[in-house]
């Protein structure tokens, strides 16, 4: 009998595990394959909510752990984060003996397990390449994790297009779908009262839904930004009730995370939290009548749940978008006005470019197919004449 692929999967914070839950469950549930789990990076540090607890009640083994002491959120002190993500990770790496790492999106601790997988000559699948952000540090970690992958699995075409100009071989590359718009499909989220429970306070009348990180290109990064969203929020929100969830772990974290808790302390009917977790998350998204910030859930779930979001700054800049989802340039009068624009806006009607919810299933068929791994190591680059080449449905080694 032919023993079961062993995926291990790396988890570094709230945002990565939501998408790639469904995944991860679908992965445990396949006779031929095996779930192995790393967790890294946010999700072990109480400052980010210790998410791991989360995924600990959510019933996945974890097979190792790797924290990164994210003390220090200076450029040298997330370089440090990362050269502990490279080792750790390798480490664990060593004691799994994995078939295959499987990564999704574009932070620096990806970056550092796929480089670890490099040196253990280990395949890597990456879920999310060939978007852009050209506001962030994140696009060049995203690109470099293309090239670091082995098997790609594209949220949309153009992304997938932009896997094969950088000289992917076609068939390695798969349109799936944003894996997050599974919940949508899969998870039953809480009603108001339900999820007022969970908060342990009330809804508003209306209620905005806020989450802004850091903009690792920008000056300080972004902090100007914050406070121009900041007053827009105070000329605009009224008697609204703000949800404001935590800032991630990026350079520049500390002083944005500083300026919203005292914006919130001083403000009414405001609550912010380290991490609302998945379930309370999307169900105050499906619920709020704006999200409002510049993280990429405003352009992946809200729009599929019809809600308006209204997208400050570049951080996200060059994502497709649907019709709910407003931009704002990074000034007060700007923001104030792409919330007014978003409140007055009727619910969408859930379209998005970002797939169907059935993405961990078509993960999960890929997975399944792949050849050896002598097979997924040699890699060619293709030339520019055949970028264009359209994704296969199954992969076809040269």
């Amino acid at each position: 009998m032919t023993a079961p692929r062993r995926i291990c999967v790396v988890t570094g914070g709230r945002a990565d595990y939501g998408l790639l839950y469904w995944v991860m469950r679908d992965i445990a549930a396949e006779p031929g394959l095996e779930l192995q789990l790393i967790v890294t990076g946010g999700h072990l540090e109480p400052r980010f909510g210790e998410t791991v607890r989360v995924i600990e009640a959510d019933g996945f083994r974890i097979d190792a752990r790797v924290p990164l002491d994210l003390t220090d959120d200076s450029p040298a002190g997330v370089g440090r984060s990362m050269a502990r993500a490279v080792s750790g990770v390798a480490e664990a790496l060593a004691d799994l003996q994995p078939d295959l790492l499987l990564l999704l999106g574009d932070r620096y601790e990806i970056l550092a397990a796929a480089s670890a997988a490099l040196v253990h000559a280990l395949p890597v699948a990456h879920i999310a390449g060939g978007d852009i952000t050209r506001g962030a540090i994140d696009d060049a970690a995203r690109h470099a994790l293309t090239k670091l992958a082995h098997v790609h699995f594209a949220t949309h075409e153009a992304a997938a297009r932009r896997v094969r100009q950088m000289g992917e071989e076609p068939w390695r590359v798969h349109v799936v779908g944003s894996p997050g718009l599974d919940h949508l499909r899969r998870t039953p989220l809480l009603d108001r009262p339900a999820l007022e429970a969970a908060l342990g306070r009330p809804l508003g009348g209306r209620n905005l839904l806020v989450t802004f990180h850091p903009v690792t290109l920008a000056d300080e990064g972004g902090l100007a930004q914050v406070h121009a969203l900041l007053a827009a929020l105070d000329e605009t929100a009224g008697d609204a009730t703000v949800w404001i969830t935590g800032v991630n772990a990026d350079a520049g974290r500390a002083a944005i995370a500083a300026r919203l808790a005292d914006w919130a302390e001083r403000r009414p009917n405001t609550h912010l939290g380290d991490s609302l977790g998945q379930l309370r998350y999307l169900s105050l998204m499906k619920i709020a009548d704006a999200v409002i910030g510049n993280s990429s859930s405003g352009l992946y779930e809200a729009p599929a749940f019809g809600t308006p979001s209204v997208d400050v700054g570049e951080r996200q800049a060059g994502r497709p978008a649907a019709a709910t989802v407003i931009h704002a340039e990074p000034d007060a009068a700007s923001i104030a006005a792409a919330i007014r624009q978003a409140l007055a806006a009727p619910r969408g009607d859930g379209n998005t470019p970002y797939g169907d919810g059935r993405s961990a299933a078509r993960i999960v068929e890929v997975l399944r197919g792949l050849p050896d791994r002598a097979t997924l190591l040699a890699k060619q680059f293709v030339e520019s004449p055949a970028r264009a080449a359209p994704s296969s449905s199954s992969p076809r080694p040269a």
